[in-house]
């Protein structure tokens, strides 16, 4: 199982939102609860269009920086070409 997580969800609005969780599940669930960011909250229903494992939390947070430098066009080719779990994955397809 990974230490760590990076995600991009996509929002109701088609905007992308980009994080990183030690457990991308519950982190989900807040983010479609709309209490884990104020971005989400007000872009409600979101789900989970990219889940990348990683060594460790600050991997993770490297990751997360990487990709909200990234255009939206490759951020969206980064989630095509990877094609990982999605809002209907079950969460121990995630946690691996």
């Amino acid at each position: 199982m990974s230490d760590a997580w990076v995600y991009i969800l996509r929002c109701a609005d088609g905007s992308l939102y980009t994080g990183w969780s030690t457990d991308v599940q519950r982190r989900l669930e807040r983010h479609q609860a709309g209490v884990a960011s104020r971005y989400t909250a007000s872009r409600l229903p979101v789900e989970l269009a990219l889940a990348l494992p990683m060594a460790d939390r600050r991997a993770a947070m490297r990751e997360e920086a990487r990709i909200k430098r990234l255009d939206r066009q490759a951020k969206l080719a980064l989630i095509s070409e990877r094609l990982l779990p999605t809002a209907t994955t079950s969460a121990s397809q995630i946690r691996g």
